[in-house]
């Protein structure tokens, strides 16, 4: 192709058919990097945020008063716990 006017040789459509399918390649692999920090950075907040608001609980009294209030906070915590481990789940698992 020494009079097409194109410097690397070659054919131009097959450059750049690789130089698209290259592009596509590297947008989902950040895309994957991308879902994978979420659903991390999604269970890491689960668990720092359960520990916080258990912390936060003043169990008094006897031991049986103390598990009395721990079950009646770990009432209203789990189900936000388990929401955001399944929204972290669903990041890891989500196909692209």
């Amino acid at each position: 192709m020494e009079g097409s006017g194109f410097p690397f040789g070659g054919d131009p459509e097959d450059l750049m058919r690789s130089l698209r399918e290259f592009a596509e390649q590297q947008a989902e692999s950040v895309q994957e990097a991308q879902r994978e920090q979420f659903a991390t950075l999604t269970l890491n907040t689960a668990v720092e945020l359960t520990a916080a608001a258990l912390q936060q609980v003043n169990a008094t009294g006897g031991a049986d008063e103390q598990a009395i209030a721990l079950r009646d906070a770990m009432r209203v915590l789990f189900p936000e716990a388990v929401a955001l481990v399944s929204a972290a789940r669903q990041g890891f698992m989500r196909e692209g």
